[in-house]
């Protein structure tokens, strides 16, 4: 089904430009579809991290609810103990009231600036100047979160809340709240349906509050190079990156008290970006998947409608200019209309050809018949015309009469020779050269030399395909030289007989050389006129063709190099 496709020079293919054009037409809507998957996957992102910094604000629920809630304690306290500025029993009798109300917290006290209370839900006086978490809040007094891991006056851990409080403008001290750990581990957190791998809470100097898991544990799932000052000041925030142990983790922060108190939710990547891994992949492999989608419904659409068709209809079209035969069954009823009367049309056309090839082998055949016969004809009137020569030649009253009929006879043999060929032969274009010349020496050797003769011929005769129109200057060109030959025939010396060698080689695919070379006896009794010389001269101009006669010692060589063209001269009627 794929033939055609994957078959031959596949880039010039119909289908691999179909595919081409149609990707560019499915490109712009690729775009847009690329474009909007990651615009969704984009989205998909920003609603997962809303996400984690939801559910991380519901992990941290009992945090906030204590941390937000001490601070507005701690605030409207600061307001009320004013009233009791001066009676130290009541603000202590106050302060344990409210302790007791609330049930939240193991110590509320006021700390002045010299760091040392007098007014506490405990009761006595207790001297903070000492501590090095004093100082440091006097430098710059304003809300803050401490954790106390032995507490001072409860001696277990605890969560500080201080709230400053100032008397016209002026610094007077803290009003402080302790949480212990404890009540915080106590409070139920929201309901939630994930929750994250751990939840911690830090102060603005990025110490580590509350956690819900051991505190080594915790500090090595914190991020590796982030410390947590770097996340104060930002309003909320997710980021990806690898705890102390090279881990990957995401990290969700939400303030709990801006600039005071964090919660940071930290979650295992595999399981939070799942989901939004899924979607970055899908929005660039989806586009690709419908293009691919889109490519191959429309691949097996052309090679179903078309492709399939047109192989179909070329194989019938070659078989048919291989040999002639006509396609022996129909495209089918599935078939496009249009293919099928491409089908017809090529029918009725083959149909033609061979109607008209065959009146043509028929007209060609019977043109040859008549060529033939004439040929035949030809060459029984020149036979005919050889005989009443030898009868002339029998009556001749001298020598030098029948000389001169006998070299007639043997042109004109020559000629009868050239056609008995070409009537033999199956095409009339062209004729085996090696075959006529080896048939003309033949007859000129057996007339030129009588039985026992001591001369020693040698023939060598190639297959030399010639055309028709050069057969008779060279059968004449032959004729002459042999003659000549056998004429000035002798032997080199006494101990040496008489040699005739005669050759028609054909070097390469257009040339061709005829060569006849003999020894060279005494001089004949009587004179030459020339005439055979003139007529090798004459032959071999209307072959093209280049004589050498050379004599070397007692031999004597003719060489005719002749062009023998590969293609068929063209007969024109003038």
């Amino acid at each position: 089904m794929t033939g055609g496709f994957l078959d031959g020079d596949v880039f010039r293919g119909l289908a691999f430009r179909i595919l081409v054009f149609l990707s560019l037409a499915l490109l712009p809507f690729g775009l847009i579809a690329v474009f909007q998957t990651r615009e969704i996957a984009r989205q998909a992102d920003t609603n997962a991290e809303l996400s984690l910094l939801g559910l991380t604000e519901q992990a941290s629920g009992a945090e906030r609810t204590i941390i937000q809630e001490g601070f507005g304690a701690a605030e409207a306290l600061s307001s009320i103990v004013r009233l009791f500025a001066n009676d130290p029993e009541a603000c202590v009798s106050f302060l344990q009231a409210y302790q007791k109300a609330s049930d939240r917290y193991s110590l509320i006290g006021i700390l002045p600036a010299d760091g040392v209370m007098t007014c506490s839900s405990v009761g006595g006086i207790y001297d903070f100047s000492a501590y090095p978490d004093f100082d440091v809040a006097l430098e710059k007094p304003q809300r803050s979160v401490l954790i106390s891991r032995t507490g001072p006056i409860s001696e277990q851990p605890v969560l500080v809340i201080m709230h400053p409080h100032f008397e016209e403008g002026a610094f007077v001290g803290f009003t402080t709240l302790s949480v212990p750990l404890t009540e915080l581990r106590e409070m139920p957190d929201a309901p939630t349906d994930m929750r994250p791998h751990d939840v911690i809470t830090f102060n603005a100097a990025g110490e580590l509050l509350t956690s819900d898991r051991a505190r080594l544990v915790t500090l090595s799932d914190l991020p590796q190079n982030r410390s947590l000052k770097t996340l104060v000041g930002a309003n909320t925030t997710v980021f990806e990156g690898l705890n102390t142990e090279g881990d990957d983790r995401v990290y969700a922060v939400v303030p709990i008290v801006p600039g005071v108190a964090y919660a940071m939710g930290i979650w295992r990547q595999d399981v939070v970006l799942d989901g939004a891994g899924q979607t970055s992949k899908l929005s660039i492999f989806l586009p690709i998947l419908m293009w691919i989608a889109s490519l191959v419904v429309a691949f097996w659409a052309i090679n179903r409608l078309a492709i399939r068709y047109i192989r179909k209809l070329g194989r019938q079209m070659r078989i048919f200019a291989f040999n002639r035969s006509m396609p022996r069954s129909t495209l089918g009823s599935s078939a496009p209309r249009e293919f099928v009367e491409i089908q017809k049309a090529f029918m009725g056309m083959a149909d033609s050809i061979i109607r008209d090839e065959a009146s043509l082998e028929d007209s060609l055949r019977e043109k040859n018949i008549l060529l033939k016969e004439v040929h035949h004809r030809v060459k029984n009137n020149l036979q005919l015309i050889s005989s009443i020569m030898n009868m002339q030649i029998r009556r001749a009253p001298t020598d030098e009469s029948r000389q001169v009929l006998r070299r007639l006879q043997e042109r004109i043999l020559s000629l009868a020779t050239v056609h008995k060929n070409l009537y033999q032969s199956e095409g009339l274009e062209r004729v085996d050269a090696g075959a006529l010349v080896e048939e003309i020496v033949g007859q000129l050797l057996v007339v030129g030399l009588p039985a026992g003769s001591a001369v020693q011929v040698e023939q060598s005769y190639e297959p030399v395909q010639l055309d028709t129109d050069d057969a008779a200057p060279l059968t004449l060109l032959v004729s002459e030289a042999v003659t000549n030959a056998m004429k000035y025939i002798g032997s080199e010396s006494p101990t040496h007989s008489a040699r005739l060698d005669i050759s028609l080689t054909q070097p390469d695919m257009e040339k061709a050389v005829f060569s006849i070379r003999n020894t060279i006896g005494k001089a004949p009794t009587a004179e030459g006129t020339g005439l055979g010389m003139q007529l090798i001269n004459a032959f071999a101009r209307q072959l093209n063709a280049q004589v050498t006669s050379r004599i070397e010692g007692q031999c004597h060589t003719l060489e005719l190099e002749f062009p023998v063209p590969h293609r068929t001269k063209v007969s024109q009627d003038y």
